[in-house]
Formats: C-alpha cells, structure tokens, sequence
C-alpha cells in the first residue's frame, strides 16, 4: 500500500501573530513552523500502516523552500519520501490541484490529509482532493483500519461517531483520535540523520489558478476590563444596575 500523508507547514500556537503590507500579509518575522497538529496524527498513523503491514509513506507539502524544515521533521519521524511542490499555498483549491496532480503521478492508494489546518482553518483541501482525483472520502476522521483494498473508519458526527465501510483509493481527512496525543513520534537522533539521506523531491507546479484571495487580516478585538467583586451583594447590583442583565 502506497501512502501519501499532506503535511501543512504551519505557525506554532505560541507564536505572536502579526501582519504587515496594510494587514494583507502574514509576518513570519520570529514565528516558529510545526507540522500541523492533524496532519502529525495522520502521519502517525501512517506510520502504524507502514510498521504492521509493510506500507510505504510519502509526505507531500505545497509551499516555497522555507517548509523544507517541516518536511525534514516528517522524514525524520519516519516517513521514507518527501515531496515538495514549489509554490505558494495561496487558497484551498490551487493547493488541492497540486496534491491531485502529485497523486495521480505517483498512484497512492491512501491519502491522509488533517481535515483542517490550525493556520486559515479552511477545511476544504481534502474533500476538493477527494473528488479531483475520484477517490472515495471520509472526513473527521477517528479511527482507520485497511485489510487489502478494504477500509474501515470511524468519523465524528454531531452527537455521537459513525463506522463507515468503504475501499481504496480513498483520501481521508483526520484529526485526533487517529491515535492518541501520547502515541505521537518526536524524532530521535537516529530519525533525524537518516533524515538527511532520504529523497525530498522538488516537483514544479500543475496549472492552477487561485479561486479566492485575501483583502486583509484582522487580529481580534482586545478584551476589555473586568471588574472584581468579592460579595454577592456587590455581583447582583452590578448585574442589575450596570450590566441590566437582571
């Protein structure tokens, strides 16, 4: 089984966000890059597949030469490829083009993408993925087994999961629950200078054109002050008086 894992290269939560150009542009000035946390649980279990059932793993990111360090990660925890598609992640559907065209080139038979990214929280690429490339798709994804070409897989659903039975080729959109935060992978030495050998393919854009862009970012409203009260007294004349909530 061949299997490719879609890796975001994306800000760490801990970073200070800040925007420049008239807030059009994000300003990577400082701001530390991970892999995105869903795709990490899906490169994860990509790695089960690969360790019980002998499945080899590709890693695929579509940006500039900055991402490399990501995918480097990402070889470094276990992956055997990587590949690199050398254009900007403008909007969901041209990145969606580029992963079909990588797919179809190298005939995956499973696709595990995040079902969003923590960056511009789309979570569109895997379902516009799923249907260029014709393959059947599962979105919030919690649970994966593959036997042959048969899959089985649990996804979240208001109020409760659902098992859904279906086949291979089949791209998935995966978040936690793949497995569990503690069964995540930090490279070791070993990973990280085996890293160093493993193919990272360079692969030039498909044509595709961007159908959305962005007129500009905005942080959220600072919070207001508060108030401190320590008496129930002072709460209900506050709630009644100022607030007239009561």
């Amino acid at each position: 089984m061949k299997i490719l894992v879609c890796i975001s290269h994306v800000p760490d939560t801990t970073s200070k966000i800040n925007f420049t150009e008239g807030d059009t542009q994000f300003d990577t000035n400082g701001v530390q890059f991970v892999i995105n946390p869903n795709d990490e649980f899906g490169l994860t279990r990509a790695m089960w597949f690969k360790e019980k059932q002998g499945a080899s793993v590709h890693v695929v990111n579509v940006g500039g030469p900055e991402t490399e360090p990501t995918l480097r990660k990402a070889l470094a925890i276990g992956a055997d490829e990587a590949i690199r598609v050398n254009t900007p992640a403008t909007d969901g559907f041209s990145v969606a083009k580029q992963l079909a065209q990588v797919v179809k080139e190298g005939g995956y038979d499973l696709v595990i993408a995040g079902r969003e990214s923590i960056d511009y929280n789309g979570g569109m690429v895997p379902g516009m993925l799923a249907k260029i490339t014709g393959a059947h798709f599962v979105n919030t994804c919690i649970s994966l087994e593959v036997e042959g070409t048969e899959v089985t897989a649990i996804r979240e659903i208001d109020g409760g999961k659902e098992t859904l039975k279906t086949s291979l080729p089949l791209v998935v959109g995966g978040q936690k629950g793949l497995v569990e935060e503690s069964d995540l992978r930090i490279p070791n030495m070993r990973g990280i200078m085996q890293a160093r050998s493993k193919p990272l393919h360079v692969k030039e854009p498909a044509e595709a054109s961007a159908e959305t862009s962005v007129s500009k970012f905005e942080k959220p409203a600072p919070k207001g002050d508060v108030k401190l009260v320590d008496n129930v007294d002072d709460l209900v004349n506050l709630l009644h008086n100022e607030a007239k909530v009561i």
